[in-house]
């Protein structure tokens, strides 16, 4: 039985993704009447119609929906074979997707990428950063390779790896009254004005729970989008907050007049970790990654 190409799937997706034949044709780096062409073949051999030509525009059929999804998932079975393939040769030898958090990309990364790279020379690395959900879906559709992420994050079809512990310490502005008192556990933060990331961040969550936070933990409409942003609201003197020691170590409250403190109980803090597809061929590879950033984490 005759099938379609795995070029003829790409130009599929493609449409799928852009909605459009020409954007299609420009990002598969071929002519607009090529791709179209293509697509007709397709379309005659499974004989049922795709994509529907109209004067505003194009848009794929119910057939073509389902077509383009079993498209995709085909296709990366494809690049596993691959990857899967080259790896056992050179590992990190091509192309590899890594997602990151925000709470831990700029943190890590930035020591970890040079010295990747100078092991690795011939690894071309895309990094994607976004909140867990979003990279654990992407590691799902195989258009991520691996994330590194703050465990503990159960999620079906995902494994993981604890790389390293990251603590937690409290932040106030210089000359707080926190700067006097014994700090045995976050929930000591309870009758503070406790500054949040915004939803979405797990870091958040991790802060809500690990401080015993109501449901008036959204009592405030002053939130922030990075870490970065939470510092210097507390040091504007809008309440107190937590950060992770990686930020810390990393550089992020460098030149500003804050006051810092751990808690006096065991170490309160999050794990970090590296996530993968279960089953993917490239667990190997994340497992590299992950040891690349336990070696060259930031410190102080």
């Amino acid at each position: 039985m005759q099938t379609p190409t795995l070029r003829q799937l790409q130009f599929l997706t493609a449409i799928a993704e852009t909605g459009s034949f020409s954007r299609a044709a420009e990002h598969c780096h071929v002519t607009q009447p090529t791709l179209s062409n293509a697509i007709k073949e397709v379309e005659t051999l499974l004989g049922i119609q795709l994509v529907e030509r109209h004067a505003r525009g194009i848009e794929l059929t119910a057939a073509g929906e389902i077509a383009a999804d079993r498209a995709k998932t085909i296709l990366a079975s494809a690049q596993d074979l691959v990857a899967a393939t080259r790896q056992t040769a050179r590992p990190l030898s091509s192309t590899f997707r890594l997602g990151a958090i925000p709470t831990i990309a700029p943190f890590l990364l930035p020591s970890v990428l040079k010295p990747l790279r100078n092991q690795y020379p011939d690894l071309r690395l895309f990094i994607s950063e976004d909140i867990t959900e979003r990279l654990l879906e992407s590691l799902r559709a195989r258009t991520l390779d691996a994330a590194i992420i703050a465990l503990p994050w159960p999620s079906h079809g995902i494994e993981t790896q604890t790389l390293f512990d990251d603590e937690f310490v409290v932040i106030a502005p210089a000359g707080h009254a926190l700067e006097q008192a014994n700090l045995t556990a976050p929930s000591d933060l309870l009758g503070e004005d406790l500054l949040l990331l915004d939803d979405g961040h797990c870091l958040r969550e991790q802060t809500v729970t690990l401080c015993k936070l109501g449901s008036d933990c959204d009592r405030t409409d002053v939130t922030a989008s990075s870490l970065l942003t939470l510092a210097y609201m507390v040091e504007g003197g809008l309440g107190v907050s937590m950060l992770p020691r990686l930020a810390v170590d990393a550089g992020l409250t460098k030149g500003m007049d804050l006051f810092m403190k751990g808690f006096a109980q065991s170490a309160v803090g999050r794990q970090i970790g590296i996530a993968w597809r279960a089953g993917s061929p490239r667990q190997e590879e994340a497992r590299l990654i992950g040891e690349m950033c336990v070696q060259h984490r930031p410190s102080v």
